[in-house]
C-alpha cells in the first residue's frame, strides 16, 4: 500500500505492505483522515514529542528512527475481518474508531506507532469492539471530523460548566473551533473568542461565537476579566501565563492546547486569584460516539472546518499549508486521491 511517512524526521511517500487484522480486529480501507495540529507539532518538534507521549507504563510510543504512518482522525470502510471476530459489521461498512487497538498487551496507539498505521495509508487495522458505525446518509468528510469535534467535547465536559458561566476561547484553530462547536451544544452564552486571524475568527463565527475579537489592536484584558471560564487552544508558551495574569479571581482555565515546549507561568498570579488550571487530553469512549452522533444529526456544525483535500502525495505540502492560518482550517488526507495538490473546498464538505 502507499503511505505518507515521517522517515528521518521528513514526511516521504513510499510502498509499505498492508497491515495484518490480528484476533479481534478488523483491516479496513481509509477514506478520509484529518491532519491534526499534533500531527504538525509531532514533526516539527518529533524529539521532545515522542519523548514526552509515552504508553502507561512510560515506554516511548514510538522510535524515531523507524518508520512512522501518522493520521488518526479518520472515516474509513470494512475491508476484511481478522480471526476470532463477530462480524457484527459487514465487509463495505463506513466506520469511525477511537486510533487505538486493544490488545492482550495493552492499549496501542494508532497514528503515532512504528508498527500501526495511521489514516495516511491506504489501509489500516482497528479492534472491532471500538468500530462505529457512520449512520446512513452522514458525509464520509463529516465523519472523519468525529476524533477532532471530540477533543472539543471533552474539554467543555471537563470544565464542568454551571449556570451563568461565561466563556471565553482564546485561539480559533481545529481545536478551538471544536470547543466553540462544544459550547453551542452545551447552550453556553455568550461564547467569546479570541484570534490574531481573520480567517479563524469568521470560521470561530460559523461554529457558534457570539462575539469575535482581534487581540491585535488591544489586549482582551476585559473580556479575560469577564469570562468564568477561559479555554487556552493555542499550544504556544506564555499563552497560560497571559491568561492567568488578566483573568478574575477565582477563573477556572482549561488547557487545551498542546504546548510541545517548556513553558513559564508566575504561581503566584494563580494563588492570589485562586485560579484553577485544568489540563485535559482526548476523550471517552462516551464522548466519541456521543459525537458521531450530533454531527450526524446536525447539532454539531463540522462542515466548515474542512477547507482543502489532498491524496498521500500531497501530504507534505499540505502541511506547509496549514502552516498559515488564513489558508486552512482542516486539510483531509484522502489516500486514495491521485496527484499532489491540494483541492481547495472552502466551507466544507
Amino acid at each position: 500500500m502507499r503511505a505518507a511517512v515521517v522517515r528521518d524526521r521528513r514526511l516521504v511517500v513510499a510502498d509499505m505492505p498492508a497491515p495484518e487484522p490480528g484476533p479481534g480486529e478488523v483491516l479496513v480501507k481509509t477514506l478520509a483522515c484529518g491532519i491534526c495540529g499534533s500531527d504538525l507539532h509531532a514533526l516539527k518538534h518529533a524529539e521532545r514529542f515522542f519523548e514526552n507521549y509515552l504508553r502507561p507504563d512510560g515506554t516511548r510510543i514510538a522510535d524515531l528512527g523507524r518508520d512512522i504512518v501518522m493520521g488518526h482522525e479518520f472515516c474509513a470502510e470494512i475491508v476484511d475481518h481478522g480471526p476470532r471476530t463477530e462480524r457484527r459489521l459487514k465487509t463495505g461498512t463506513r466506520v469511525c474508531s477511537m486510533p487505538m487497538l486493544q490488545r492482550p498487551e495493552g492499549r496501542q496507539t494508532i497514528g503515532y506507532s512504528n508498527d500501526h498505521p495511521g489514516g495516511y495509508a491506504e489501509y489500516m487495522r482497528l479492534t472491532e469492539a471500538l468500530l462505529l458505525e457512520v449512520p446512513n446518509g452522514l458525509a464520509t468528510e463529516r465523519a472523519a471530523l468525529t476524533e477532532p469535534m471530540a477533543v472539543g467535547l471533552h474539554a467543555v465536559n471537563k470544565a464542568r460548566l454551571a449556570s451563568g458561566d461565561k466563556a471565553l476561547v482564546v485561539g480559533c484553530g481545529p481545536v478551538g473551533l471544536a470547543v466553540i462547536a462544544a459550547l453551542r451544544l452545551q447552550d453556553v452564552r455568550p461564547i467569546v473568542a479570541a484570534d490574531f486571524s481573520p480567517r479563524r475568527r469568521e470560521l470561530a463565527a460559523a461554529l457558534g461565537a457570539d462575539e469575535v475579537i482581534d487581540p491585535a489592536p488591544e489586549v482582551p484584558t476585559a473580556r479575560w476579566r469577564e469570562a468564568t471560564v477561559v479555554f487556552e487552544c493555542v499550544g504556544v508558551p506564555g499563552v497560560i501565563d497571559r491568561i492567568m495574569a488578566g483573568a478574575s479571581r477565582g477563573t477556572r482555565v482549561v488547557i487545551v492546547g498542546v504546548c510541545m515546549e517548556p513553558d513559564t507561568i508566575h504561581p503566584l498570579r494563580g494563588i492570589s486569584k485562586e485560579l484553577s488550571l485544568q489540563f485535559v487530553l482526548g476523550y471517552d469512549a462516551a464522548e466519541f460516539a456521543a459525537t458521531l452522533r450530533h454531527i450526524a444529526e446536525g447539532a454539531l456544525p463540522a462542515a466548515p472546518l474542512v477547507t482543502g483535500k489532498v491524496g498521500v502525495d500531497g501530504v507534505a505540502a499540505a502541511f506547509d499549508a496549514l502552516a498559515s492560518p488564513e489558508r486552512h482550517a482542516k486539510i483531509l488526507v484522502e489516500p486514495w486521491r491521485t496527484g499532489a495538490t491540494i483541492d481547495v473546498t472552502r466551507g466544507g464538505a
